[in-house]
């Protein structure tokens, strides 16, 4: 059987924390930031877990992480 190959998209999108779970940044920060709020774009900066319904589908996409 062949190595599993990690999905190259997903592994500079996602991380590992300590617990296990995967870490992930927040959309709607590329463009269109003048009608956005201070508060709302700063808020946007951190960063979040993935939900659990989608943490199966992230480990399949990241086997060696």
């Amino acid at each position: 059987m062949s190595k599993l190959k990690t999905h190259r998209g997903a592994a500079k999108r996602f991380k590992r924390t300590g617990s296990g779970k995967f870490k992930r940044a927040q959309a709607f920060t590329s463009h269109i930031l003048t009608k956005k709020s201070t508060k709302r774009k700063r808020q946007l900066r951190s960063t979040l877990t993935v939900c659990k319904a989608d943490h199966m589908s992230v480990r399949k996409m990241l086997p060696n992480l």
